[in-house]
């Protein structure tokens, strides 16, 4: 057994390992390091916008409040102006009572259809 050992151990100090690899192991380093940087910038972009999104929905938001307290209030004196009408207000203001007149239509029997010589 001791002369396995001695054999594996002399072979051992023979033996030389040259790492060419290392321009690889940096290659890969840079290329991890590069796609990190790349994805912290795209990270930061889309919180960004997020963020500048969520201002706007609410800046909107308030406006749409606003506007709709604007409608409410246009409602409000459409309604009152609208209570205040009456017949003798439109006499005043030059209007006229409409006579209706409809029209009618006379039963298909009474009609005479032409032949069609086409």
């Amino acid at each position: 057994m001791s002369q396995i050992a001695l054999q594996f151990k002399t072979r051992l100090e023979n033996v030389n390992i040259m790492n060419n690899n290392i321009a690889f192991g940096r290659l890969v380093l840079n290329a991890m390091l590069i796609a990190t940087g790349v994805l912290a910038i795209l990270y930061m972009l889309i919180l960004g916008n997020t963020v500048f999104n969520i201002v706007e929905r609410r800046s909107l938001e308030k406006e749409a409040l606003a506007l709709g307290n604007e409608v409410s209030e246009l409602e409000l004196s459409y309604l009152s102006v609208l209570s205040s009408i009456d017949m003798a207000m439109s006499f005043e203001m030059g209007f006229k009572e409409a006579k209706a007149t409809f029209a009618t239509r006379k039963p298909l029997g009474s009609l005479k259809i032409a032949n069609n010589e086409i």
